[in-house]
């Protein structure tokens, strides 16, 4: 066993450590093992127990979690373990799911056994202790919010109804590029700026029925805030705050102990945000007085959602805010990368495109007929998966995965990741291969064809407007140009923390075609 004094120091290296901490673990530690010996004996309790992880005494797996990539780790470990495992953080057990049988027997069949959501102290402040879609427990309030999102925002009926914000999109990608091709046609072009921006617009759309070109006044701050601003405070900033970590989450017994900083920065972010959202919801409201008709969600809840609160409509206007304008992002970059960088599957990819379309342009009429444009859509999603871990759930009865006895207070981490490159299920998971989506095993019409979207009651309600931007996009953006990566891209790809959110943003070379 390693001496105590290095222990403590690789501890301390974590960002979410502090020595104080350290001196009070030790004198609770038969507090953190006291639930294991009072387990109630059920029905389950005779199957076997859940693989177990390797850890140190109180501490448990956190030091073997330092590189910040826990579904890498997560993976690796399914490798010797199993597919199904058990860690400890502090003083949690973690139940640890990598293979899609079991990721999808939590997420269908055993369900009603661990519906509830399990938050960090920071993410229960930024989404108002779960007042959104995603993340709210599943109950009447989640059924009533999925409802409202569904209705307005993101089912079929919605989708057609703000078809002209994508159409529109696409067009102002197009003639971004165009416009950079013309002026300097052997630089490359960051695709990220340009498509960000556009996807921002769609998502602002939605949500209050109108673009912000230039900037705001906000009231609550008593300055004016630029559309660049805006997006780093409703997208950027909380997105950075989601993945920080605090010490305490992994030890509730020590919240006493403070963590000044990490509280001040979150609390910083949730007011700027709250101002932000209710700044733009004021001047919608304004447009309303005004007789000012506009298809947005704004205008829905405001006349819908009687029983919700001015807090709840805010969080769930700004949800359709940040999903839009991120998750989205992560799929469709990363596609154009592989596609730059694989002139082959690029080829086929256009060939496809002009045999259906010919010297039409692509829209969303012609994805049923493009196999292959489906096939990189999905593939990109296996590989790529925006969300590579599910927001960890907590079970709060016995119950059992995959054959294994799974006690109640255990939380559930679904690796997403994991699923997706299971040898197991996969033929080379680490590559970038389209093709494997032609097999007979996979229906073409089937939108759910990787673990990325999920699966039973919680299956991601904005999975059909994901396909429709994304894949529309990047069937537009092939069609018009060809991408070549610039010198030293293709090694360009490092993900922040603990996201598959590209690094750096792809730099490519566009050259026009006929």
């Amino acid at each position: 066993m390693a001496p105590i004094q290095q222990v403590l120091q690789d501890f301390q290296a974590l960002p979410f450590a502090i020595p104080v901490a350290l001196g009070a673990l030790s004198l609770l530690f038969l507090f953190s093992i006291k639930g294991l010996i009072f387990t109630k004996k059920s029905a389950f309790s005779q199957l076997p127990s859940v693989p177990v992880v390797p850890g140190l005494p109180v501490v448990g797996n956190l030091l073997q979690l330092k590189d910040k990539k826990p579904y890498k780790t997560f993976t690796k470990w399914a490798e010797k373990y199993g597919p199904i495992y058990s860690i400890r953080t502090g003083a949690s057990t973690v139940v640890v799911l990598n293979t899609t049988d079991v990721a999808k027997e939590a997420m269908v069949t055993r369900y009603l056994s661990m519906s509830t959501k399990k938050l960090s102290k920071a993410l229960k402040i930024l989404t108002c202790n779960k007042c959104m879609v995603a993340i709210s427990d599943y109950n009447d309030f989640h059924k009533m919010i999925k409802r409202y999102i569904l209705t307005n925002v993101l089912g079929a009926n919605a989708q057609k109804r703000h078809r002209s914000h994508r159409d529109t999109m696409r067009e102002n990608v197009a003639s971004r590029l165009h416009a950079h091709v013309k002026n300097a046609p052997q630089e490359a072009i960051n695709f990220r700026k340009i498509f960000e921006y556009e996807l921002f617009g769609i998502s602002l759309k939605q949500a209050i029925g109108k673009n912000i070109e230039d900037s705001i006044y906000v009231e609550e701050l008593g300055t004016t805030l630029s559309r660049d601003e805006i997006f780093k405070v409703l997208v950027l900033d909380i997105m950075e705050a989601a993945i920080d970590v605090d010490w305490r989450d992994f030890f509730p017994y020590l919240r006493w102990v403070p963590n000044k900083s990490l509280e001040m920065k979150i609390q910083r972010l949730y007011t700027r945000r709250s101002a932000v959202m209710n700044a733009l919801i004021d001047d919608r409201k304004k447009g309303i007085a005004s007789g000012e008709e506009l298809n947005c969600y704004t205008d829905y809840l405001l006349s819908e959602a009687k029983t919700l609160t001015s807090e709840q409509i805010a969080m769930l206007l700004w949800e359709t805010i940040i999903e839009t304008a991120d998750t989205t992002l992560v799929t469709t970059e990363w596609a154009m990368y592989e596609i730059a960088k694989d002139s082959n599957r690029q080829g086929r990819l256009y060939q496809e495109i002009q045999n259906v379309c010919g010297s039409n342009k692509i829209t969303e009429e012609h994805l049923s007929q493009l196999p292959y444009l489906s096939a990189i859509f999905h593939e990109t999603l296996r590989k790529h998966s925006p969300a590579p871990i599910v927001p960890l759930r907590y079970a709060h009865e016995d119950t059992q995965l995959g054959g294994y006895y799974v006690p109640a207070g255990s939380e559930i981490a679904i690796n997403i990741y994991g699923c997706n490159m299971d040898k197991n299920q996969w033929e080379s998971p680490g590559e970038w291969k389209p093709e494997r989506f032609f097999e007979p095993k996979y229906d073409p019409m089937d939108l759910y064809k990787t673990m990325a979207f999920g699966a039973g009651k919680r299956v991601c309600a904005g999975s059909l407007q994901a396909m429709l931007i994304a894949s529309t996009t990047i069937g537009r953006l092939v069609q018009e140009f060809e991408w070549k990566l610039r010198d030293g891209e293709e090694e360009n790809v490092d993900t922040v923390g603990l996201t598959t959110h590209k690094l750096h943003p792809m730099h490519a070379i566009l050259k026009p075609r006929n």
